[in-house]
């Protein structure tokens, strides 16, 4: 089974998401908020197992991935513990390599995977997914020097984007900014040392890998986030879920309505700010 994809291609602005500004004018983060109450299962009146045994991966920080003392730890890991004790009940979470999650989960070795197995068709043949509690949306990243004031193909037109080659955000580049100067580059190291050296005003990716960069040091604080996310279910895919086996509707559910309290209760925010304080909706 194939990771997530974080492959974006199409434009649609994300439109759960949330937005405010602080008092002293500065924006305030994003928060997402994928679950829909209106459309939420009501809470099972029996749990389907006493003890949620989670499987994931420790290769894939900051969601999943081990300390140097082996303890795993990562944003997948916290939600999954959020979700254990608002259930009030017990949960392992194992490590095992990627390519085996699937076949454990299907002998019975575990109970969900949460480790950002891609919601495909060949996948949901095999497995049911819950609700997605997140997204890979593409972002718009320019240098805070930059004249470009707005990412709209009219606003860039003439404008020279940097992208990674070979990519879908350059086929979607290609599609929706026909009038914009494409510079590629052959991988994600050289597109941001070129938008952190001026060698281009703008550069268009991945807005998690984005996120972290610009919250870290490679960035040297040269830059920002410009507009807002872009997703589209038949271009970045269905997002991020938890998977069970198949027909296990119980589990499923039970999972799916503990996401949607989380969410209404502040606890998915307070996890999604802990791990990427730079949004990357």
């Amino acid at each position: 089974m194939a990771r997530f994809a974080a492959v974006l291609v199409a434009a649609s602005l994300m439109p759960a998401a949330t937005s405010a500004f602080a008092g002293d004018g500065a924006p305030k983060p994003f928060i997402p908020n994928l679950f829909d109450p209106a459309g939420q299962d009501v809470k099972p009146d029996t749990l389907p197992v006493k003890s949620i045994r989670f499987l994931t991966t420790d290769d894939f920080p900051p969601f999943h991935f081990a300390l140097p003392d082996g303890t795993l730890a990562g944003f997948d890991i916290d939600l999954a513990r959020a979700i254990c004790s608002g259930l009030k009940m017990t949960c392992t979470i194992q490590a095992r390599r990627f390519e085996t999650l699937t076949s454990a989960l299907a002998a019975g070795q575990g109970d969900a995977v949460i480790a950002a197995l891609a919601n495909t068709a060949a996948n949901r043949a095999v497995l049911d997914f819950t609700a997605p509690y997140y997204t890979t949306p593409a972002r718009f990243v320019t240098r805070l020097k930059s004249l470009v004031s707005d990412v709209t193909p009219e606003a860039l037109s003439g404008h020279a984007v940097g992208v990674q080659a070979g990519t879908a955000h350059l086929a979607f580049l290609q599609a929706f900014y026909p009038t914009s100067i494409v510079t590629t580059y052959p991988d994600q190291d050289a597109l941001r040392a070129a938008l952190r050296d001026g060698k281009v005003e703008t550069i268009f990716g991945d807005g998690i890998a984005l996120s972290l960069w610009l919250n870290g040091t490679g960035s040297a604080g040269c830059c920002a986030f410009q507009g807002g996310p872009f997703t589209a279910n038949r271009f970045f895919g269905n997002g991020v879920s938890m998977a069970v086996a198949k027909n296990n509707t119980r589990l499923r559910a039970t999972l799916d309505y503990e996401l949607e309290k989380l969410s209404q209760d502040g606890v998915y925010a307070d996890l999604y700010l802990k791990y990427f304080p730079t949004g990357f909706y």
